[in-house]
């Protein structure tokens, strides 16, 4: 489903966020991406979103070399990712159904439908009953299951998440992954940075390691 082969990542500065990187993610699997504050983790979900290009070698998503896809094609390359920050991202000014119906809104469904899809996705994070609650009244656990609803509402085949246990106690945050665990239990492929390796290591999924931008192996 994800592929690397040699990719690196040079930035106009000089800095190189990633060298020689090669892997695969496989379609259904859920993997854990770590390694130390700058280590690579966020350029390598970038490049997987096209938020960057490549240096050097050649990413694929679903077996088509991205460096193929032009500026017009990255909507429709992004629809099939799903995306989670550690910071939510939620437009504070607007409810939570709201919030979780914006990308279904960008992409022209009618009312009808983003209502089922919205309700659906609160539904299967346990907050449908909040759907008409403002982000600020609800705790980090509550705001993090948002965004979550928001990046799978459009029923993407890959989800990423950015640290999305990074602001929240270790009971939420395993909470939170039971969450990812769930959707890569109905066929979705999920990839998830976080520097949390004590709860990552009890989850019993692959973990890839990243230093200095090198791939440093990975784990069961």
């Amino acid at each position: 489903m994800i592929q690397f082969e040699r990719v690196s990542k040079r930035y106009e500065e000089g800095h190189d966020a990633l060298r020689e990187i090669s892997l695969e993610i496989a379609r259904d699997e859920l993997v854990f991406l770590t390694g130390h504050s700058g280590a690579g983790k966020s350029t390598l979900l970038r490049l997987i979103m096209l938020m960057d290009r490549p240096t050097r070698g050649k990413v694929r998503v679903d077996g088509r070399d991205l460096s193929t896809i032009g500026s017009r094609g990255i909507p429709l390359h992004r629809r099939q990712i799903g995306v989670v920050f550690q910071n939510h991202q939620l437009l504070y000014d607007r409810n939570v159904f709201d919030n979780v119906a914006l990308p279904l809104v960008i992409a022209g469904y009618d009312q009808r439908e983003i209502g089922r899809r919205v309700r659906a996705a609160l539904d299967k994070v346990g907050l449908l009953a909040r759907e008409r609650a403002l982000p600020v009244t609800l705790s980090g656990g509550e705001q993090q299951r948002v965004g979550i609803a928001r990046a799978v509402v459009g029923r993407p085949r890959i989800l990423l998440a950015d640290e999305p246990t990074g602001n929240l106690d270790p009971n939420l945050s395993a909470e939170i992954m039971s969450l990812f665990e769930a959707f890569n239990q109905v066929g979705v492929t999920v990839l998830i940075a976080s520097h949390d390796l004590a709860l990552i290591s009890r989850l019993q999924h692959r973990i890839i390691t990243l230093r200095d931008g090198q791939l440093m192996g990975g784990a069961a």
